[in-house]
Formats: C-alpha cells, structure tokens, sequence
C-alpha cells in the first residue's frame, strides 16, 4: 500500500479518510459489512485508531495528527487491504439498532434490516397482540436478541444458536450491553427447545447459496461459513423453521424471517402462501412475516420440502 509522503508533515484526519477511501476503491475492496462504501470504511478505521468517538464533530476534521498517529492509521488501512479483513472485525465493534456491539470472527458482522423494525418496536407487525416471550432464532453474536430486549425491557428473550463460539460472543455482548432480560440457549435450530413458546420468533438463519458462497468476495471468507451457506437455493435453514415454528409460537405468535434474494426461490416453492412481505425505508430487504395460522394452514407442504433437506 503507498504510504503517505512523510515530507507533508501536516496531515489532517479529513487527509487521512479521504486517502483511506480512494485506496480502498483503488485496490478493489468489497464493502457491505456494516458499512457499503470506502468512505464510511475509511472513517471507520481512521477514528478507531485515533481513539476518537464515532459521532466526531465535522469541525475537528482539520485536526493535524502527529506522525505515531498517522502510522497506526496507515497500518489499519494496510490490513484492511491485505487481508482481506472487513473493517468491524479490525476494530472490534459494530453499531446494530443503536447499540455498539463486540464483533469478531466468531459470527457474522451485525448487519440485518431486522435493526430497523426493533428499533420501531415491530410496529405495526406486533400490534394486535401483547409480546411477552420473544425468540432469535440464529442469534449469532446475540444482536437481535439483546436489541429486542433493549428496547423492549418488559420482554423475555431467548437468543438460540448451534455455535458455541457465537454463543460465546452473545454472552460477552450480554455483559457489555447489561441486557438482563436475553438469555442464550445452545440449539440446532428447535431441538433443545421442547415445551417453549413464545409470542415472537425472530431469525436471520443462514441463507446464501452454495453457488454465492463460493463466490463472495475475500472479505467474507473471514466471517463463518455456517452462518452463510444455506444449500442450493438458500431455504434450507428457513424451510425447517417455518416448518417447527408453529409448534413454539402461542396461537396468535408470529414468525419473522430474513431470506434475502433467497426470497425469489420461496415464492417459486410455496406460491400460495400468504407470506407479508416488509417494507423498509429503502424498499424490500427480502423479509417476511408469517403468523401461526398460515403455517399451519400450509404445513403439510412446508414439511415436506424442509424434510426433504434432511
């Protein structure tokens, strides 16, 4: 990576960032980990290493950093390029719903649109019925489920994961964001979790092709392959979910599901479905919504296509 010229001593953090971001874009990064353009990346990166919060006033952007300063930037910068490596996993945080998360290669960076119906609060999804037991199917490093606890303190919360490591993660998240209220079972997907219910299941499962998968970018090579690959049209996870969540969902619970592009090949195998497809601020992100009645309704069919995954 070309290094700033040590003759230009005056060095801004504006200079810094905007030098991040046009290498990032001239060396050819991927971006979506949290962040989708160089920019934000590179300001990201700069801030971090300068030990600056990341609400920074514009007005210290002129700042002049001094030269220890400017090569713990530069070498932040040099690893994102090198390695690969997506920017939350070099600084160790990531934002999801408001809230500062740990994040590591343990699980996925948090980066659902999930973010944006906890934070409203699933309204108006949830307005029929009162919500006491809410579960996060595939929990990851606990994001969904400690937001959902945040922001609706009287809830109980189960986070549910196979991970142990990603288990593990949630924990640390626990702690860190004090979220008394989330409780974190180790499952493949319902086995070990005869006899709950709750009135609101949540999941991002696993749904990216194993065509997709081998062909992402390196960044995601970092990230776990388990909390990617969801077989030949990405429903392996969602099928199976859709097929025991009505067995876990009180008679008015709802399910909601993240499938991505994965979206097109559930339509195609459940064409009669009543899937409540959400809008978000910038269109549909392939989430649906489904109450207990319609999968019921449906459940012979849904459980023979998640069978036949077996």
């Amino acid at each position: 990576m070309p290094a700033l010229d040590p003759k230009f001593a005056d060095i801004s953090i504006i200079d810094l960032i905007r030098y991040g971001g046009s290498e990032f874009i001239r060396q050819g990064l991927s971006f979506g980990h949290s962040f989708d353009n160089a920019m934000d990346e590179a300001t990201q990166l700069t801030l971090h290493a300068l030990k600056l919060p990341h609400d920074l006033s514009p007005v210290y952007g002129n700042a002049k950093v001094t030269e220890e300063e400017r090569r713990e930037v530069l070498a932040l910068f040099a690893r994102r390029i090198d390695e690969r490596i997506p920017a939350c996993y070099l600084t160790g945080e990531a934002w999801f719903a408001g809230l500062l998360f740990k994040t590591d290669e343990r699980a996925l960076v948090p980066r659902s649109p999930i973010a944006e119906l906890i934070e409203a609060r699933f309204e108006p999804w949830t307005s029929t019925h009162d919500i006491y037991r809410a579960l996060d199917m595939c929990t990851g490093s606990g994001c969904i489920a400690i937001a959902m606890g945040h922001y609706q303190p009287h809830w109980e919360v189960h986070g549910v994961d196979i991970s142990e490591d990603a288990l593990s993660l949630a924990e640390e998240n626990k702690e860190r964001l004090m979220a008394d209220n989330a409780h974190f079972i180790r499952s493949n997907l319902f086995d070990d979790l005869q006899g709950e219910i709750y009135d609101l299941i949540v999941t991002n499962p696993p749904y990216v092709t194993h065509e997709e998968t081998d062909a992402l970018p390196e960044e995601y090579a970092h990230e776990p392959d388990l909390g990617l690959r969801a077989g030949d049209d990405g429903l392996d996870f969602a099928l199976k979910i859709m097929r025991d969540a009505p067995d876990h969902l009180t008679d008015e619970g709802l399910l909601i599901c993240e499938v991505g592009e994965s979206e097109h090949a559930l339509m195609r195998l459940l064409p009669d479905v009543n899937f409540e497809w959400i809008e978000f601020k910038v269109g549909q992100m392939g989430i649906f919504s489904i109450d207990r009645h319609e999968l019921v309704h449906h459940h012979a069919q849904i459980k023979a296509l998640a069978d036949a995954r077996a």
